[in-house]
């Protein structure tokens, strides 16, 4: 069986460690996929606090967006490896699904995802609570939002947990969703084949004029 609470405090203990320290992954298991899908999102995170900022050189600026890119990718790529092995378990177990069975809209692998990022806003929430430059005001405007992001992390880990148990119940069917992002694929974005099809156009003119 799966804990959420457990995995919830994978996330929230990792991002307070890896502010202090290296990003590393001492889990095991499902909770060690759980952990570097979760790093992806820290390192996301963090890149595009850079991008925002209004005094980066435009070569930085080339250089987050490169490394946004990869990251989320990565990101997405174990939100698939986290439903897969939630699908192995449920193998491991032998549990099949009843015939009446419905699929769930959102799979445990990209509510995971959701809690990851909630244990990031937090965090940096609750930075703000520390600063000794701003007022009152807007200490207590950063609560209301600590307050509403509790809530919801409660929710949604509630949600996840009964589609756990009813996935090993074999009331619910799981499914991986596979996203298939075509903007990092040099064979599906247009703009990266055409660019490679005109380089070596232009490569082979190079030859043939030589």
């Amino acid at each position: 069986m799966i804990d959420i609470e457990q995995i919830i405090q994978l996330q929230t203990d990792t991002v307070a460690q890896w502010h202090r320290g290296p990003i590393e992954n001492n889990a095991a298991d499902l909770l060690a996929t759980v952990c570097t899908q979760h790093s992806f999102n820290y390192q996301l995170w963090h890149e595009e606090d850079i991008a925002r900022s209004p005094d980066v050189s435009d070569q930085e600026i080339a250089r987050v967006k490169r490394s946004i890119d990869r990251f989320n990718q990565q990101r997405n790529d174990w939100i698939e490896k986290l439903d897969d092995q939630v699908a192995e378990l449920l193998s491991s177990h032998t549990v099949s699904p009843s015939s009446d069975a419905q699929l769930n809209t959102e799979t445990p692998g990209s509510a995971i995802d959701r809690l990851s990022i909630m244990s990031l806003r937090l965090y940096h929430l609750r930075e703000q609570l520390e600063r000794d430059d701003v007022d009152q005001q807007h200490r207590e405007s950063v609560q209301q939002k600590i307050n509403v992001c509790l809530l919801q992390q409660s929710e949604l880990a509630k949600s996840l947990q009964q589609l756990v148990n009813d996935l090993f119940a074999g009331k619910k069917r799981h499914l991986t969703y596979r996203q298939f992002k075509m903007y990092n694929d040099p064979t599906l974005n247009p703009y990266l084949y055409e660019s490679a099809k005109e380089a070596g156009e232009q490569s082979t003119q190079r030859k043939v004029s030589a």
